[in-house]
């Protein structure tokens, strides 16, 4: 049911639609929402698929433009067109190893095409009259900008930046420049923080689908160092929960922090989903833990990342629906039973990369 107060959407770009989190977000709110136009605009770099989003291709409040978010005369251009009065922004460099190998390519995408879009939406935007819900600019950010934790503590909203990566020093200046817009220019802007996401549709590369599509096969799977960092899990469903909420009810230029409250080590991560993988595929207790192969530890790997959500679950009312658990075995159903998709995507660019990387295939 849509939302009763705060913005109303009426015509939304979605940027990074064909991607892993985007793709999921356009599933759920196309079809919950066919009041409201959604344009997805995807540059359709390696990592996003229009397969993903087959199931909407032909929804009539459903359009795709094929395009790059740093490209200013495209962003005006489709300003003009459909005169969005709602943005939520995805499209991003995700990978922390890609950006290792190419950080200047993580600060076009993330970091000059996040000031291409705020600059497009300022220049749409102005009005002396706008009555202050009448736009929304979301911008869906990471939790590594926040740098690394001890056991001990969580990000908050007032934790301080400290990004130890190319791709989480783009993203952080990203967030600075959308903070920057809201003060400058009065942007109505929101931003979320989430951790680790996993579930349908996410690219190979990363390390719950990287895991399951290594172990059908039967190839080793990598684990930095001994295994020991701890990340904070999100199921991309509960994520998209919240942002539909964000988006509806979020004040602006507020900042909401999404986690999943699910810590695991990676080791214990890998041995729990490929218990899972075992069990849905009949194979005998253990059979695929011998399948784990410790590697050289990632350049400047964070220790930790841990979300506390109390504001977005105390504002907004917000609740994960997934356990750890639960949403890991509705994964590893999803990938088994989506394997034309996995063998769609794993094409050689990929197989190359991942030999480059980890010196296996």
């Amino acid at each position: 049911m849509p939302m009763s107060r705060g913005h109303q959407p009426r015509c939304v770009l979605v940027t990074g639609g064909a991607g892993f989190i985007g793709s999921n977000f356009l599933l759920r709110m196309v079809p919950r929402y066919p009041e409201v136009t959604f344009l997805n605009l995807d540059k359709l770099t390696y990592a996003g698929n229009l397969m993903n989003l087959r199931s909407i291709e032909h929804a009539n409040n459903y359009a795709f433009v094929r395009g790059d978010v740093a490209d200013m005369a495209l962003m005006q251009s489709l300003f003009a067109q459909y005169h969005f009065d709602s943005i939520v922004h995805f499209a991003a460099e995700s990978h922390v190893d890609r950006s290792i190998m190419a950080p200047v390519t993580f600060v076009h995408s993330n970091t000059v095409g996040t000031v291409t879009l705020l600059e497009a939406a300022r220049q749409a935007w102005t009005s002396p009259q706008r009555h202050p819900n009448a736009y929304r600019f979301l911008h869906v950010s990471t939790d590594e900008v926040f740098g690394s934790l001890d056991l001990d503590a969580y990000f908050t909203r007032d934790t301080p930046y400290d990004p130890r990566s190319p791709y989480s020093a783009s993203k952080a200046a990203a967030d600075h420049f959308v903070r920057a817009y809201a003060h400058t220019y009065e942007l109505p802007v929101v931003i979320s923080n989430c951790s680790n996401n996993y579930g349908p549709y996410q690219f190979p590369e990363k390390l719950i689908p990287l895991v399951i599509s290594r172990a059908v096969q039967g190839q080793a799977i990598p684990i930095y160092g001994k295994g020991a960092n701890v990340r904070d899990w999100l199921h991309v469903e509960d994520h998209c929960d919240a942002l539909d909420l964000i988006l509806h009810r979020g004040i602006v230029g507020d900042t909401y922090l999404v986690g999943g409250n699910n810590e695991r080590t990676n080791l214990d991560l890998v041995r729990l989903l490929l218990t899972l993988v075992d069990d849905r595929l009949g194979h005998a207790a253990g059979h695929s833990q011998q399948l784990i192969t410790f590697v050289a530890d990632r350049p400047g790997h964070d220790f930790r990342y841990a979300i506390s959500a109390a504001h977005l679950q105390r504002t907004l009312g917000w609740q994960p629906r997934y356990s750890l658990e639960s949403g890991l075995r509705q994964t590893v159903a999803w990938y088994l039973d989506h394997r034309d998709w996995l063998q769609q995507v794993i094409d050689r660019s990929y197989r190359d990369y991942f030999q480059a990387q980890y010196g296996i295939v």
